[in-house]
């Protein structure tokens, strides 16, 4: 007979926070310094904190609600969501400083490194999203170290092995984060969710914090794509801006008509429309640096949108069935196609925009190699990963204990059912 209680993680979960915090204090207090002039790209401390401010809230507000709409497991998307976000950034400032250790004997901290390691944080959260509530939370964090580690390896060999601009190796954070996580919900696979779970749903509460989620994501995504581009060019970051938005605008109309069209009773599913009205943003987001016209970023938010739509009405169901990955969230659909769809939007572009056969060749060449790169680098470490967590130290919830927030979270006024 199956245990009746989720598995006790005192023995586990406390020891490992407390000894990553511990040394990440360490660390931070004998190799971490801030910069006493705090500067980034020419841009003076008060203008960029209001940007900084925006992908927080991103990162911690947006990502945390918008996976709330499983009824019973709000308290452990956001509190988990939080968890993972700051040790994440924390792991994420120190291996994005290892070079500057390495040349200069300290880190160099300030705003801006921080927004960039709440960006790689942001990578992981994505991942979480596909075996959300089938994992607890030493899972969880680990998902958050292994997956920033390797999104870090990725940027800096795509720098270094294909001389990828920086901002746009970052950018592909969507394409790297819905890989990762589907190859860990390969590997993690129960064959319970062949079924739907139990408590795997949602209700009109829970459904209200998640596009509460949704929204706070759309309001500051143009701020989450720009953030990066070089205040030396204002004229970059007020295409970056102008182009996020039009792209979300036109992903939110096209989201609407698709989700109605797709329905048999012809109504708009909120889960559904709430992961579709971001995909502009995400698309644009990985083609920015050559998106120059107001219909380019509006094609790219259309078809975005378009595909995302379509992914959420069937991919979900034929990845569980025919490849045995129960994606929670649909991040394949909210972030892995749009991000595909951005890649493509990019090539095409830029191909365009060469002046020359050889010159566009060549591009596409290493643009290719990019996101095989990309997606190789995911894969491997999403296995590394997922063999990990497959071990039963970590004490992974039983199936009937799936999606249940007491089974991590103490609620005094709930009788427990024995």
């Amino acid at each position: 007979m199956a245990p009746q209680y989720a598995p006790s993680l005192q023995c586990r979960l406390p020891p490992l926070l407390l000894f990553l915090q511990i040394g990440f204090v360490v660390i931070f207090a004998f190799y971490i310094e801030i910069e006493s002039d705090i500067k980034a790209d020419g841009t003076t401390f008060s203008s960029f904190y209001p940007e900084f401010q925006d992908v927080n809230v991103m990162v911690i507000l947006g990502f945390g609600f918008m996976c709330t709409f499983l009824v019973r497991y709000s308290y452990s998307a956001t509190g988990f969501n939080l968890l993972v976000a700051i040790m994440a950034t924390q792991w994420a400032v120190i291996l994005r400083g290892m070079e500057s250790w390495y040349y200069r004997g300290k880190i160099r901290a300030d705003l801006r490194s921080l927004v960039v390691a709440e960006m790689c944080a942001a990578s992981a959260l994505i991942s979480i999203g596909a075996v959300l509530g089938k994992t607890n939370p030493v899972h969880l964090v680990l998902i958050g170290l292994l997956e920033v580690s390797g999104f870090i390896l990725n940027e800096w060999l795509l720098q270094v092995l294909l001389k990828v601009p920086a901002e746009n190796s970052i950018m592909l954070l969507h394409v790297f984060g819905a890989f990762f996580g589907l190859t860990l919900t390969f590997i993690l696979f129960r064959k319970s969710s062949l079924q739907p779970f139990e408590k795997e749903k949602f209700d009109r509460q829970t459904g209200l914090f998640s596009m509460l989620g949704s929204l706070f994501l759309w309001m500051f995504w143009p701020s989450f794509n720009s953030i990066l581009v070089d205040n030396h060019f204002p004229r970059r970051k007020l295409w970056a801006v102008c182009g996020t938005y039009l792209a979300l605008a036109v992903s939110a109309v096209t989201a609407a008509a698709m989700c109605m069209l797709s329905s048999p009773k012809g109504k708009l599913n909120p889960i559904r429309m709430q992961s579709c009205v971001l995909a502009g943003g995400v698309a644009v987001g990985v083609s920015m640096s050559v998106v120059h016209r107001p219909w380019e970023a509006m094609t790219i938010g259309f078809t975005a949108a378009a595909v995302s739509a379509a992914g959420l009405q069937y991919f979900k169901t034929h990845m569980l069935l025919a490849f045995e990955c129960h994606d929670t969230c649909a991040v394949l659909s909210t972030h892995g196609l749009p991000g595909l769809v951005g890649w493509l939007a990019h090539l095409l572009l830029q191909i365009k925009a060469c002046d020359n056969h050889t010159t566009a060749i060549r591009f596409a060449v290493y643009h290719i190699c990019a996101l095989l790169l990309t997606i190789t680098a995911s894969l491997s470490m999403g296995l590394l990963t997922g063999f990990l967590l497959k071990w039963n130290f970590w004490r992974p919830p039983q199936d009937k204990k799936c999606f249940d927030d007491q089974a991590f979270w103490q609620f005094p006024h709930l009788a427990v059912k024995k």
